[in-house]
């Protein structure tokens, strides 16, 4: 579950500078620099605490004397009202990067929370959840973090780590008279053979035609389970098989038991809800 100093410092930067700005001006007019405070970071629902380093990162940016000290680590399963830290220091720090820390951890959290709730409704099968791009300009490492502390799995981080033939890419080809079968070895040709190739495949005679053709990895679009099912057979191991489209938690179970290796949820990052969390003041 690493995250990199370089992405914490880089997001907390732009996220403190767009919210302070030139400054905190309603701070800075009425709390005296001398006045000291205490607050908590508390859970108002249940969770999974993700984003800790972040806000942590937060404070320490915009005042070095404030102290966080962490009560739970991080991935940790939070009930209701459960104090997962504290932050205390120079009233005036903790008030100008409350905000900022309490938005990153709240999103984060929110991420890894519906992540866990995909995770354990595949429990006893072989299928793990994957996430995808869909992600929030920006804060892809992040979220894509917040995925993995959830439990699931990280697929591409962008368009420069592995070949992902979509219905775009193929419908553009065929216009030029080039099929999937053909656009597979012209990718596996071109990027050479320490690059995985995935295309995306609608139906068992296109996903035959990938594997002929010697694909890594088939992405099996709204397919039925029946469907999903065949193509695992027909595979028999020579791919690897991720599922998509339009899967929720009610349909999950069934997705998983068709023995696919993986199942992409996009909603892990494009439609999480921002967990409840608050920051009690307690001096």
């Amino acid at each position: 579950m690493h995250l990199s100093n370089e992405v914490v410092r880089s997001v907390v930067e732009a996220a403190l500078h767009e919210d302070i700005g030139t400054g905190d001006l309603t701070t800075l007019a009425v709390i005296p620099a001398a006045a000291m405070a205490r607050a908590a970071f508390v859970f108002r629902e249940p969770g999974v605490l993700a984003g800790a380093p972040l806000a942590a990162a937060v404070f320490a940016r915009v005042e070095p004397a404030l102290r966080y000290e962490a009560l739970l680590p991080e991935g940790a399963l939070v009930g209701r009202g459960a104090v997962v830290a504290t932050v205390s220091g120079p009233a005036r720090g903790l008030l100008s990067g409350e905000r900022v820390a309490l938005n990153l951890l709240q999103r984060l959290s929110g991420i890894a929370t519906l992540t866990a709730r995909y995770v354990a409704e595949i429990q006893g099968t072989r299928a793990r959840i994957l996430d995808t791009r869909k992600t929030t300009p920006g804060l892809r490492a992040l979220e894509k973090y917040a995925v993995r502390v959830g439990g699931g799995v990280n697929h591409r981080f962008g368009l420069y780590d592995g070949v992902m033939l979509k219905d775009n890419h193929l419908a553009i080809l065929a216009a030029q008279g080039i099929g999937l079968g053909a656009a597979v070895r012209q990718a596996r040709a071109n990027v050479g053979p320490m690059v995985r190739v995935e295309v995306e495949v609608e139906n068992i005679d296109q996903a035959r035609e990938a594997l002929e053709a010697g694909a890594d990895f088939l992405l099996l679009d709204n397919m039925s389970p029946a469907e999903l099912r065949a193509v695992v057979d027909l595979a028999a191991g020579r791919a690897t098989l991720e599922a998509s489209g339009g899967i929720t938690l009610e349909t999950l179970r069934v997705v998983a038991e068709s023995g696919v290796d993986y199942i992409s949820v996009g909603a892990l990052t494009h439609s999480a809800r921002a967990l409840d969390i608050g920051l009690d003041h307690t001096l």
